[in-house]
């Protein structure tokens, strides 16, 4: 069998592993892993079989992939440049709020150290290029197989039949609700009528706790919220205990499991936070589809990439093991050079 065989047979068997995932558990960073490994062995094989193929179509189909790949890259390092700018701005200096900005300054050393590398003949600069590359593919590699695979997940619809709504908490601004929030607890009560509608007659909860800066719960003035938009008092559930998202969902379940042993829910959060807080409520034995809603488009970015590190910091072996196989790859080509 070909190069171009044995990678298309494992894209294959790297795709299957994605679906069987899905129909098992959609819950899973694995499936999405499984997902962008399958378009890069799709893409390997492809180039693979580029020898097939005219010497003139290679040289063309390879400069242009060259020149898009450039273009990204610039595209994309300007892009975090000025949303962390935007960022910092409009939310503070706060560690959190300089992710963007730190990914955008990490593309531009890297479009800085590859053309250096080449004009420089330096053994220890060609080593950290080589360290650097890996490292950022891999992380690239992740990145877009999380992006993909939470776009594809929170555009799946939440199934008829739910018996409760959950509106995660994410704090207040002076006791009051933001818009943040706000967008959560819209779309909490757009699912609440929606499943009325079917002829169910599910209950809202709202999942937080008082914060040391809050004079009242959140769950409470989520509550207070949704009562002012028509939802009757009596149909939600009002968690206000928890201090984090798990705690959000343990609290949450243990609310509905004293009211319906086996009830299925909807969770609902921003759309950036949706698959992370998926794969918490998997661990946390919540029988529900967790949906987002709309944030700020200056501050998705930021969010995404810490939800990135987020779900990175949940493995820290298994990553850690990975980076430092690579930086030991790196380091021995780089040298052999």
């Amino acid at each position: 069998m070909t190069v171009a065989g044995v990678l298309s047979a494992l894209a294959a068997l790297s795709a299957t592993l994605c679906v069987v995932g899905v129909l098992v558990e959609r819950r899973r960073f694995r499936n999405a892993v499984a997902g962008g490994t399958t378009v890069v062995l799709l893409l390997m094989a492809s180039i693979a079989a580029i020898p097939r193929v005219d010497v003139g179509v290679v040289d063309l189909v390879t400069a242009l992939v060259a020149a898009l790949l450039i273009v990204f890259v610039l595209v994309l390092t300007g892009f975090l440049l000025v949303n962390g700018v935007v960022m910092m701005r409009r939310e503070g200096r706060r560690p959190a709020n300089l992710l963007s900005l730190l990914a955008g300054l990490a593309c531009l050393a890297v479009v800085v150290l590859v053309p250096l590398t080449l004009q420089l003949e330096n053994r220890f600069l060609t080593t950290v290029t080589y360290v650097t590359l890996l490292l950022a593919a891999h992380l690239g590699l992740l990145l877009c197989s999380l992006l993909a695979y939470s776009f594809v997940y929170g555009r799946m619809e939440v199934r008829p039949g739910v018996d409760f709504v959950v509106v995660l908490g994410s704090g207040l601004i002076r006791g009051a609700v933001p818009p943040l929030l706000a967008a959560r607890l819209d779309r909490g009560v757009a699912l609440w009528v929606q499943e009325r509608e079917r002829g169910g007659d599910p209950m809202l909860v709202t999942s937080g706790g008082r914060g040391p800066d809050e004079p009242v719960a959140e769950a409470v003035a989520m509550a207070d919220y949704l009562v002012a938009r028509g939802v009757p008092s009596e149909r939600i559930l009002r968690e206000d205990r928890s201090r984090t998202t798990r705690e959000n969902l343990v609290f949450s379940r243990a609310l509905m499991t004293e009211r319906a042993p086996d009830h299925r829910c909807a969770v609902v959060t921003n759309n950036f936070h949706a698959f992370r807080a998926a794969l918490t409520a998997r661990r946390a034995g919540v029988n529900g589809q967790v949906v987002g809603s709309p944030t700020a488009r200056y501050y998705w970015p930021s969010a995404t990439l810490r939800e990135f590190v987020a779900v990175l910091a949940e493995h820290p072996v298994l990553n850690g093991t990975i980076c430092l196989a690579l930086v030991v790859l790196g380091v021995l080509v780089g040298l052999d050079r």
